[in-house]
């Protein structure tokens, strides 16, 4: 099939490099010249594993072009996806700016039938706008079919959840469509559900508003577990061993982040205000996230006392491993309190250093070498469970810091483990482990 996807970032990048992959002939709009050259050339403008050499690939062997020219793009297409950012509002309500222009652009473009697939995470109902937008816009004599199918991409495994997803959604009110959406995703031979298009657009929300429910549930026991000296590990073990609850997003933490939970929550939430509908699960989950954020400073306070003048090391900046994507980090919630507290910063990501810089600018101090940021340290926080925190040989902290305290945001280290070496130990609902050297000096 000869289709165009809108919009090159995380979503519309991955989608149009894996639809080239499976046979496709693929055309990514986007209207940053400078990003359209640097895909031209095979680079990719974020980081996603496995993403380049697939690009490199099907550039290569000519099932993917990109332009940022849209009569190009929309002009001959059969399915034309719709991949472009949903920012937020300061209300928390979602920017559809770029995916009505989008619709508009297509409209005033196209010259033949072709079906619309809405994959940006969009509210219910905005789906109907787009066929609005489309009715009184296009060509009277073309057909236009909008589908609804959401994206369940995770930043850092998109290629595999892409090719080796749970389930695709469309959501249409059309057969034709249906069929047609129904072939393209048939070779990979995972589940389809069809639903109509309001469906389609809550299935999205209602799934990312779910798993950081989970997360701030288990993070709200692992806050308990420390008060009543319960191990938030052998909790979370034990409540996974139901098949009604699951082993998935149990790990307690300091949060989630990151362009997805933040944003689609506070959307739902708004939506459901404007149906006047209070949403007070949805509102609290919130709230113990973002309380969960200051949670490794506090404790950091606690131990140390003052943190004016110490040096710090932020071990972690994106939001997750395996990405280089810093929106709604926890880091840098960590980072704006130990600046507020006076403490000097050293940063480690192995990726995700450029995109801090650009954001943080000079107030921080960057490196790419875990052992440097500990150089030296006051204390240690863990932000990111990078594979390279999580298996750094224990003792650097004690050759490399000041004095080894660690407050892992992620529980990365067992116990067990920790309690072979001099270390002052915080982690998230398990019991605290003091460097005997430190106790007996208090």
């Amino acid at each position: 099939m000869r289709i165009t996807v809108a919009g090159a970032g995380n979503v519309g990048l991955v989608t149009a490099v894996c639809l080239a992959e499976t046979g496709h002939h693929v055309t990514c709009l986007d209207t940053h010249k400078e990003k359209i050259e640097m895909l031209e050339q095979g680079h990719s403008p974020f980081y996603e594993p496995g993403l380049e050499p697939l690009l490199e690939k099907n550039l290569a062997n000519g099932n993917l072009c990109f332009t940022a020219n849209p009569n190009h793009a929309y002009s001959e297409a059969e399915i034309i996806v719709i991949a472009v950012g949903t920012p937020e509002k300061r209300d928390g309500s979602i920017d559809l700016s770029y995916v009505y222009a989008a619709a508009y652009h297509i409209a005033n473009t196209i010259k033949n039938d072709v079906i619309v697939c809405i994959k940006s995470t969009v509210p219910a109902g905005t789906n109907d706008i787009i066929k609005q937008i489309f009715y009184h816009s296009k060509p009277r004599h073309l057909k236009i079919d909008v589908v609804s199918n959401p994206e369940f991409l995770r930043e850092g495994s998109a290629i595999m959840d892409f090719f080796l997803g749970d389930r695709i959604v469309i959501g249409t009110d059309s057969p034709e469509a249906a069929s047609i959406m129904e072939q393209l995703y048939l070779p990979l031979k995972i589940p389809i559900l069809f639903t109509d298009i309001r469906s389609a657009e809550m299935i999205k929300y209602a799934s990312n508003a779910f798993l950081a429910t989970k997360i701030s549930f288990i993070n709200e026991i692992a806050n308990l577990c420390e008060k009543v000296g319960a191990n938030i590990e052998e909790v979370s073990y034990g409540m996974g061993m139901d098949k009604r609850i699951g082993t998935s997003y149990l790990q307690a933490g300091i949060g989630y982040g990151g362009s997805c939970f933040p944003k689609d929550t506070k959307a739902l939430v708004q939506l459901a205000g404007n149906v006047h509908h209070p949403f007070e699960l949805l509102e609290s989950v919130i709230r113990v996230n973002q309380r969960q954020h200051s949670l490794l400073v506090a404790k950091a306070k606690e131990i140390a006392g003052s943190l004016k003048g110490k040096k710090a090391a932020v071990l972690g900046l994106a939001f997750k491993p395996e990405t280089d994507d810093i929106r709604e980090a926890v880091s840098l919630t960590i980072i704006k309190e130990l600046l507020e507290e006076g403490s000097i910063i050293m940063a480690y990501d192995p990726i995700a250093v450029p995109k801090a810089e650009k954001l943080l600018g000079k107030s921080i101090e960057y490196t790419t070498n875990i052992r440097e940021a500990l150089k030296g340290a006051d204390f240690a926080v863990i932000a990111t469970e990078w594979d390279q925190i999580k298996h750094l040989p224990l003792n650097t902290y004690v050759d490399y810091m000041k004095e080894p305290i660690v407050l892992d945001g992620r529980n990365c280290y067992s116990l067990k483990d920790i309690q072979r070496y001099s270390i002052t130990y915080v982690s998230i609902g398990r019991p605290s482990i003091e460097n005997v050297e430190r106790a007996q000096q208090h």
